[in-house]
């Protein structure tokens, strides 16, 4: 009845309904549109500074100028060669003075090979060389004593190891490559390259697979002169090339570019400044960090200085740059930031590098470079 009252009221316009209280629209409607900080990167100068590692020639104590002189450029890791072992417990006291000091996450490398190319030989004593464990032992036997290795390196801080070799060879036992080769079949070569990698794995130690797209058919040293290749593309692919890629299909977290000239890649530039060998690296599908062979060695340093050679590298596609001589970590540091502020080398280039190094010794890439990066490991 109400209703109906009120409907005949309405119509007759003896009563109107009370007007409606606009109701408010909710806050956050009218609210400003929520913002996301922008990512802030660290400073030019230390993400060129993190793509470095470096040696430090006849550093044995803490107290080297050269400690506070590569501490303060920044650099992504030390090199650990001879000149800075005397004894265990002295390398354990040097390595934590390196890490106290330095700015960011630092990577502690070593060129400890089993055979002839060691660094604490001294301290450890004789190990065969990767051709006599392949001719004495099947690969589980070669991934455990890999993993001992390993442990030894880790107890004296060390993170990395430029090791195994996946070069193919059968050569004279002391040739450039020679015994430090496991194999000069490709399948042999990938089984037991893979099973040292993963002994250093199993101890902690980030393994490095030497050196891409191999090194085997060098006659020449690349210590002294430029060596070169000219096998073409497709004999590299089937054959020198196999082991890596069984390495970078099973996970592998790091590559050593040769310091080899290639004639069906780059002709007369070593692979670790070659655009087309980092290419040919990247379409195995590696995913992790690409570093030079030392750019100190005279296959890169009689053409180009250490400025040189570290903008060429990473504009060509390497994560990191190694030098033995970290004197020279402050003029390769500002030659890249030069090459980065000119426009030879992209800053997006630089980001995904030191993205990648600093992921590589356990950091944050997007804190530091806005890059992200997610490293593999071995399967």
């Amino acid at each position: 009845m109400l209703l109906a009252w009120v409907a005949a009221a309405c119509a007759r316009g003896e009563w109107k309904p009370p007007a409606a209280e606009p109701v408010p629209a909710p806050a956050f409607l009218d609210a400003a549109p929520a913002t996301i900080p922008a990512c802030e990167p660290a400073s030019l100068e230390d993400r060129a500074g993190r793509v470095l590692i470096v040696g430090m020639p006849e550093v044995t104590t803490p107290d080297s100028p050269l400690i506070a002189e590569v501490q303060e450029i920044g650099v992504g890791g030390v090199l650990l060669t001879h000149a800075n072992v005397v004894t265990g417990d002295q390398v354990e006291a040097l390595v934590e003075a390196l890490r106290r000091g330095s700015r960011g996450p630092l990577l502690v490398t070593v060129d400890e090979e089993p055979g002839r190319v060691r660094t604490f030989e001294g301290l450890w004593g004789y190990v065969p060389s990767a051709r006599l464990m392949a001719s004495g032992m099947d690969p589980d036997g070669v991934r455990e004593l890999a993993r001992g290795t390993g442990a030894q390196l880790a107890g004296l801080g060390v993170t990395l190891n430029f090791a195994p070799v996946a070069d193919l060879d059968e050569g004279l036992w002391n040739g450039i490559i020679g015994d430090r080769s496991f194999s000069a079949d490709p399948a042999t070569a990938s089984d037991y390259t893979l099973a040292y990698a993963r002994g250093l794995q199993d101890a902690g130690v980030i393994p490095v697979v030497k050196h891409f797209p191999g090194h085997g058919r060098a006659a020449d040293d690349s210590h002294v002169i430029l060596p070169v290749v000219d096998a073409p593309l497709p004999d590299l692919r089937s054959t020198d090339v196999r082991p890596f890629s069984t390495l970078v299909d099973a996970g592998a977290p790091v590559v050593m570019m040769a310091n080899v000239a290639y004639d069906a890649l780059d002709p007369g530039i070593p692979a670790s400044l070659s655009p087309k060998a980092y290419q040919l690296l990247r379409e195995l599908g590696f995913r992790g960090v690409a570093l030079t062979d030392s750019i100190g060695m005279g296959a890169v340093n009689l053409t180009w200085n250490y400025g040189d050679a570290a903008v060429e590298a990473i504009a060509a596609g390497a994560d990191g740059v190694l030098a033995t001589d970290g004197w020279g970590a402050r003029w390769m540091r500002d030659d890249l930031v030069g090459a980065v502020r000119s426009g030879r080398i992209s800053e997006a280039r630089l980001n995904e590098a030191a993205g990648r190094m600093t992921a590589l010794a356990g950091g944050d890439p997007m804190a530091f470079s806005c890059q992200p990066a997610s490293l593999p490991a071995l399967r």
